[in-house]
């Protein structure tokens, strides 16, 4: 009989610990959150490091008590879809370009004016803290979690570009602003997707391309193109946002660290690409014996004047929009040298 009870009590006891130990785990289940996050361009680009980064960061900063689980190279959300998709709740973070969307970001598009960067943090920096001063009603739909820029953009070309002169009527791959920007330059742009510039440059039907220097070596592109003429007066923006019924549905603890993270994180960004665009430089000259150029005194002082319109021309629009925009763009000259002098230039 005795040993009938303890047998009993032996179960019992066994059972209950099952039971505490499922409840324990239910609720943890409970307490964790699980977050996507959509990405458009493949795993190995920068826009996508950051994100891997962001994402460990957070789970270890939260203890495990979010995780977030990424959707890199247009698997959940493309690059054209981004946007409206987290505002819909298709994903809960997602990446998207506002560059790729003229006319729908008009208090950001400044940025897309060659207004000269030193570097991709200088220019990351002074983007969020634009869209921090500013808070553009454009963006009111979603919640910002941090913004950064591609690097600095230059022309790589099949042929040596020394000066602006060597640039008359070379056709040359551009997108977005790049477009008009190249035809105030007197090169002949030519709208095209990346993904068809190695095509583009085999047959001909283009010199070369405006883009930041690590496409010659995530892209191979620096097997056809082995001259690079410095420009680095425009970039490309991103920015990271958020659902606003998923960032409402945060702890507060978490959203304070969300917070906490997004100037932090778009200097990391901004470090990670002049780093690696430096890595990529050297890559370049011992691979391929890549050359580069700077334009000469004279033509940079010529530039400056051929791209004026270009400014002119966002003036007019901008206001058309009762966006400030002479205020902005003097927020972002301002911006870029405060940042220039703790981060100077890096090539």
């Amino acid at each position: 009989m005795k040993k009938m009870v303890l047998k009993f009590i032996g179960t019992f006891l066994l059972g209950m610990i099952y039971v505490l130990t499922f409840l324990r785990a239910q609720t943890a289940n409970a307490s964790m959150i699980e977050l996507r996050y959509a990405n458009f361009p493949a795993p190995t680009t920068f826009p996508c490091v950051q994100m891997e980064r962001w994402a460990k960061e957070v789970e270890k900063r939260t203890g495990g008590k979010v995780k977030v689980k990424t959707f890199p190279g247009g698997t959940l959300l493309d690059a054209k879809g981004m946007f409206d998709g987290v505002v819909a709740g298709l994903a809960d973070i997602g990446c998207f370009c506002p560059s790729y969307h003229p006319g729908m970001f008009p208090l950001l598009e400044a940025m897309d004016l060659p207004i000269g960067w030193p570097n991709t943090k200088v220019a990351s920096l002074t983007l969020l803290k634009l869209y921090q001063k500013w808070q553009p009603k454009e963006l009111e739909k979603v919640k910002v979690l941090t913004m950064f820029t591609c690097a600095p953009m230059h022309i790589a070309s099949k042929i040596p570009i020394k000066n602006l002169a060597d640039l008359k009527g070379v056709e040359l791959r551009a997108a977005g602003a790049s477009v008009p920007y190249l035809k105030a330059l007197g090169a002949t742009p030519v709208g095209m997707p990346m993904s068809d510039v190695p095509e583009a440059l085999q047959k001909g039907l283009i010199k070369g391309y405006l883009s930041s220097i690590e496409v010659l070596k995530d892209y191979k592109f620096a097997e056809y193109c082995r001259h690079v003429t410095y420009l680095g007066d425009s970039i490309v923006t991103f920015a990271v946002i958020m659902n606003k019924k998923s960032w409402e549905s945060l702890p507060k603890d978490v959203q304070k660290l969300f917070d906490n993270m997004a100037e932090e994180q778009s200097l990391w960004t901004g470090t990670y690409m002049d780093d690696y665009i430096k890595e990529v430089i050297d890559w370049t000259i011992n691979t391929y014996k890549v050359q580069y150029y700077s334009l000469p005194e004279s033509d940079i002082a010529k530039k400056k004047e051929l791209i004026k319109p270009l400014f002119d021309d966002y003036l007019a629009r901008a206001k058309a929009k009762g966006i400030p925009a002479d205020e902005v763009l003097k927020d972002i000259f301002a911006l870029r040298d405060e940042m220039s002098k703790k981060y100077p230039e890096t090539r």
